[in-house]
């Protein structure tokens, strides 16, 4: 059970020492995947005031870039769930959380078991790669020709998946059938107590696409923004923090003031401190832009 902090949190501070951290799709993005030109300008703007504000999202720093573009992003971004603390103008990682290689090829043999494949995600030492061998199931091949239409350098095809296992896995990312997909977040839940940090949802792009993403239990949002917090020297009661999914809770959990969009799911809204408006309808940034404004001393 995950505990609820929410009763020892203090209000959030002023705009000057408050941390904005947003999820990106499905809270900070439009249904679409695509950052609104209201929202893109809004941030720019305030960014260059002085907004501190970064991300906390799913994708991976290649996924991040095609989407939020130039924004003038300081602050690390949050990548893969947690497994990446990352400078944004760069791709230079902070902070790296990894599955033990032992650990990597119990689950890799579990995800066969199940009449899956998986993409793997790794770290070559100086390259971020993302490997496949077979697409197996429509899912997969669905995100390999999103990822090959956005030219993401990540993307590898290799001919034994067991020899990506020899670099440094940072995540297993797992489509297919729902039976088969469910039925693997279950057994590593059973078999892996307190190892693994997981997610399983249907992807919100491809509806009846099952996916289930494994991590190094280390690898969570709410760890790296801890991680942040500690680099910026920022308390988490001056946190805000932005989602929708259940991937967010924690990170919910850790801040000041925790902000669900209404098409968040209930558990989620559940742990919110203030339910705002639609993703569609550019409610993050317009919440920020709000409060920063509210708390701006005047001239």
């Amino acid at each position: 059970m995950i505990p609820d902090l929410r009763k020892t949190r203090q209000p959030a501070a002023t705009a000057n020492t408050n941390l904005f951290v947003s999820d990106m799709d499905g809270t900070l993005l439009q249904s679409g995947g695509i950052l609104s030109n209201y929202s893109r300008q809004t941030l720019r703007q305030l960014l260059r005031e002085g907004l501190r504000f970064t991300v906390a999202s799913a994708r991976a720093w290649a996924e991040m870039t095609p989407v939020l573009g130039d924004l003038p992003l300081t602050l690390p971004v949050i990548a893969v769930n947690g497994a990446y603390l990352t400078e944004y103008a760069t791709g230079r990682h902070l902070v790296i959380n990894h599955l033990e290689k032992d650990l990597a090829a119990a689950v890799y043999e579990n995800i066969l078991s199940e009449h899956l494949l998986p993409f793997v995600v790794a770290h070559s030492g100086s390259d971020d790669c993302l490997y496949w061998e077979k697409l197996i199931y429509p899912e997969m091949q669905w995100y390999h020709d999103i990822l090959e239409m956005e030219h993401d350098t990540r993307l590898r095809h290799i001919g034994r998946l067991t020899d990506a296992l020899k670099e440094t896995v940072i995540a297993f990312v797992v489509m297919g059938p729902k039976d088969n997909v469910w039925a693997l977040s279950t057994r590593l839940a059973e078999q892996y107590p307190g190892r693994l940090e997981n997610f399983l949802f249907e992807n919100p792009y491809g509806p009846g696409h099952w996916w289930l993403t494994i991590h190094d239990q280390k690898a969570c949002k709410s760890r790296a923004l801890r991680t942040l917090l500690e680099i910026e020297g920022i308390r988490p009661e001056h946190l805000t923090v932005f989602g929708d999914h259940i991937n967010d809770i924690k990170m919910f959990q850790l801040a000041g003031r925790a902000v669900a969009v209404a098409n968040a799911e209930p558990v989620v809204k559940q742990h919110a401190d203030e339910i705002i408006g639609p993703n569609d309808s550019d409610a993050v940034v317009e919440y920020i832009r709000l409060k920063t404004r509210q708390q701006t001393p005047p001239e």
